[in-house]
């Protein structure tokens, strides 16, 4: 049966909530490798490291640490932010976009056009 669509949620940052589902709209009959990001892992350490990050500077800030110290600590956060999204991106386009337009779908392209340009910003 090629009913099980996965579904996604995605947060933006302006509270914005997209919901979308790998799978159905190619008929399903591709759906291994529709998803086959190899780089998750990678991604989930990375953000794991920045949450980590993002806390002690929030300690940083209860203790009452020198503001340029703060602000020298979030532009680090932010870089690894952004080198995360690099990761992502490469990700989603070596296998994702890759197949998408093997099959002729235009619509993923548009949503990672969409996702650029809300990054981006």
């Amino acid at each position: 049966m090629s009913t099980t669509e996965e579904r996604h949620e995605h947060v933006l940052e302006d509270g914005t909530v997209i919901v979308h589902s790998h799978g159905e709209e190619h008929g399903g009959h591709h759906h291994g490798h529709t998803h086959s990001h190899t780089q998750t892992k990678a991604v989930i350490n990375r953000l794991s490291r920045a949450i980590g990050h993002m806390e002690s500077i929030r300690r940083m800030v209860e203790d009452g640490r020198d503001c340029s110290e703060v602000l020298i600590q979030l532009s680090a956060v932010k870089s690894a932010i952004n080198n995360t999204a690099k990761v992502i991106l490469q990700d989603h386009i070596e296998h994702c976009i890759v197949d998408a337009l093997e099959h002729g779908d235009k619509e993923s392209v548009k949503e990672l056009e969409r996702a650029i340009d809300r990054f981006i910003k």
